[in-house]
């Protein structure tokens, strides 16, 4: 299960990690690549023209958790940080969640507990 949240842009035929930046957008990889320059621990930039960019969408993931529509925010071992979107306090108190900002609850679910796992893009 690939877990991505986030924008992806497609440059040269190959999906990037992405960020748009005007007429600019920042190409992301976790190992060293031509043109690519280290920003940090396994994690290297290339920043490209928007005009040669083929593609740029958001990407999100969803789940249902416990019955209830969740958002995936990230993964770590075994576990996905997910991020309640059915907009009911009681619901999402009743389920235990943390309130993480005013009507933002977020838990971490074990991998093995959520259901209808998808990607959706815009």
């Amino acid at each position: 299960m690939r877990i991505r949240h986030g924008f992806f842009a497609r440059w040269r035929g190959t999906e990037y990690e992405a960020s748009p930046d005007g007429d600019k957008v920042r190409l992301y990889v976790s190992e060293h690549a031509d043109g690519f320059r280290q920003i940090g621990p396994a994690r290297f930039v290339q920043v490209v023209p928007a005009s040669d960019v083929e593609d740029v969408r958001y990407v999100s993931t969803y789940c249902t958790w416990r019955g209830e529509p969740f958002v995936v925010l990230g993964e770590h071992e075994g576990w996905l940080r997910v991020e309640y979107t059915g907009g009911k306090a009681p619901v999402a108190e009743g389920l235990g969640l943390e309130l993480f900002d005013r009507g933002v609850y977020q838990a971490w679910a074990s991998k093995h507990e959520v259901e209808d796992v998808r990607e959706e893009s815009v």
